[in-house]
């Protein structure tokens, strides 16, 4: 009994180790043992596939194989999410460095109107406006064109010569007379004026070379030297040089004479309290350069003097006043059916201008090139050092760009001009003449220049001398009944001033608001009438500014009045003016 029991029990011992040693992970030998069953598939579409891998029904992409990876990953190794944000960040730098948005828009703003160069687009749409609006005779537009000339009573010129002698002389002043024409022009009147002043010998003015006007004609040869001597004869001694005992002192050589150094826009009693001591003391000085060497705003004897000097002692030599009145009395027989007015224009479209101004036209890449090239041959290095910044749709903006010959003929059509009217053209050789003079050319075909008026051989003695030929223009301009004026600058300031002068105290020149001509030429919604009310108010306020007068810093050569020129009701002022 007790032995069977022990039996029993060793049966019992035995199949336990039997049963521990079926469902141990690992046998005495190394070898697995089988695994337990797999739990039941999620979905009844998957099935196993040989190696042990679940398979859809249908075969999958490689973007499902590559998503199920991604998504396996994660779901397998979820410590993966602590990372997240680095690797979404990491993407997106990657996404956006090396794959343009196309989906984003690209604005592009439009330039400022006024900006751009359109004007020829705007004479296509108007031509056939203009000629239809035509008027049937240029006579109509000159009698209304000037209705303020007399607005307060006429102007006369009242600059009286001196009867009185004059004392002994202080010694001699010797001037520069730098630039071209014009400013040369500024220099003989204020070298006249302070020689008066200071009681001083003034010698004929010496006229620079200039690297730009390339002109070495001397006093003689633009201006009437005797008459200039004989009109100052009263009030300020001139002679044509330097006596030979003061010559002998300086060797000959006038750099050897003190050049007094002046600052622009002196005033006149720095004369007397700095000039005057050096000139009694040397007996002669030089003042070089000396335009603009002089304040405009002096006592009234010093601006009669400057008076004097510009609209009464100078005159031009014979040979350029005799071409000059050939050429006005040319003008007026082709200005017939206007009785003899025209108009003058003085045109500054050469390409030394148009470079300088840093406008763009419509001449693209090669304008360009030529424009950058021209601008280094006559001033190197001043448009392309560092920090210069060029904008020329701000230039055209504020209205400093030259107006081509289109632009002028479109601005005197919309101010009544009409084709029958003859136009006199001052200016040098024109930027691609041929194409830009064309549509001048098609609105005004009366249109007439020195080259055109004057034979070759007429022309021949001043064809290289620059101040000569602007002389001829400035004289066939001084006549004309109405002065365009495009640009500004010495020759339509003088101009203005001179034809003041003479006609009244009206200055019958049209200047243009360049500002408000920018926004018209660009604007392509404007109808002929519109645009032709536009212009015509721009010449009544020309009109309007004809009469201005002389303020403190004014030029007195631009404005005669009232320091060169009386009310013509008021006598008074002439006797006053001549005794101060």
């Amino acid at each position: 009994m007790c032995r069977g029991e022990g039996g029993e029990e060793k049966e019992v011992l035995s199949l336990s180790r039997t049963m521990m040693h079926t469902y141990s992970r690992i046998t005495s030998n190394g070898l697995g043992a089988p695994s337990p069953p797999s739990s039941p598939l999620r979905s009844p579409r998957l099935r196993r596939a040989k190696g042990g891998r679940f398979q859809s029904g249908q075969p999958r992409t490689v973007f499902q194989r590559l998503s199920y990876a991604v998504l396996s990953l994660f779901l397998r190794r979820q410590g993966v999410f602590l990372f997240a944000p680095v690797i979404y960040i990491s993407i997106m730098l990657i996404y956006m460095g090396t794959i343009s948005i196309d989906v984003v828009p690209i604005v592009r703003a439009r330039p400022p109107r006024g900006s751009i160069y359109r004007s020829p687009e705007l004479y296509a749409k108007l031509r056939p406006f203009m000629d239809a609006d035509n008027p049937s005779s240029s006579s109509d537009v000159f009698e209304i064109v000037w209705k303020h000339p007399y607005k307060g009573g006429e102007w006369k010129p009242c600059v009286n010569r001196s009867s009185a002698g004059l004392p002994d002389s202080n010694g001699f002043i010797y001037v520069d007379a730098n630039g071209g024409l014009n400013q040369q022009r500024t220099s003989i009147g204020n070298a006249v004026a302070v020689a008066g002043f200071l009681n001083a010998t003034l010698v004929i003015p010496n006229f620079h070379y200039h690297s730009i006007w390339r002109d070495p004609s001397k006093f003689k040869d633009i201006y009437d030297e005797d008459h200039f001597i004989s009109t100052l004869l009263n009030d300020v001694r001139v002679v044509n040089k330097l006596p030979d005992y003061i010559m002998e002192r300086f060797d000959h050589n006038m750099s050897n004479v003190l050049n007094f150094k002046v600052k622009a826009w002196t005033p006149i009693q720095y004369y007397e309290d700095e000039v005057l001591p050096k000139l009694l003391e040397e007996q002669v000085i030089r003042m070089s350069p000396f335009a603009n060497r002089l304040s405009w705003d002096c006592p009234p004897k010093i601006q009669r003097l400057r008076c004097l000097g510009n609209f009464e002692a100078l005159k031009f030599s014979q040979p350029i006043a005799s071409l000059a009145d050939m050429l006005v009395a040319r003008m007026k027989e082709r200005s017939a059916n206007s009785k003899g007015r025209y108009v003058a224009v003085h045109l500054r479209f050469e390409e030394d201008m148009v470079a300088f101004s840093c406008c763009v036209y419509d001449g693209g890449e090669q304008e360009i090139q030529e424009m950058n090239a021209a601008r280094e041959r006559g001033w190197r290095g001043k448009f392309t050092r560092p920090g210069r910044i060029i904008l020329p749709g701000t230039i055209r903006l504020e209205g400093k760009c030259p107006l081509t010959p289109l632009e002028v003929g479109l601005m005197l059509r919309g101010m009544g001009f009409g084709n029958n009217t003859s136009i006199y053209l001052a200016s040098g050789k024109i930027y691609k003449a041929e194409k830009n003079m064309a549509p001048l050319s098609e609105m005004f075909p009366l249109l007439q220049t020195k080259e055109t008026l004057a034979s070759a051989e007429e022309l021949a003695p001043f064809k290289n001398y620059s101040s000569r030929m602007a002389a001829i223009d400035y004289s066939v301009c001084l006549h004309s009944e109405v002065f365009v004026t495009t640009q500004g600058g010495n020759f339509p300031h003088f101009l203005m001033g001179h034809r003041r002068y003479l006609y009244g105290g009206h200055a019958k020149t049209i200047r243009p608001d360049k500002k408000k001509l920018a926004l018209i030429f660009d604007n392509p919604h404007i109808g002929w009438r519109s645009f032709k009310l536009k212009l015509l108010n721009m010449r009544v306020h020309s009109d309007l500014k004809g009469v201005e007068q002389k303020r403190p810093n004014d030029s007195i050569y631009t404005f005669p009045c009232p320091d060169c020129m009386c009310r013509s009701d008021k006598p008074a002022d002439l006797r006053t003016l001549t005794a101060s």
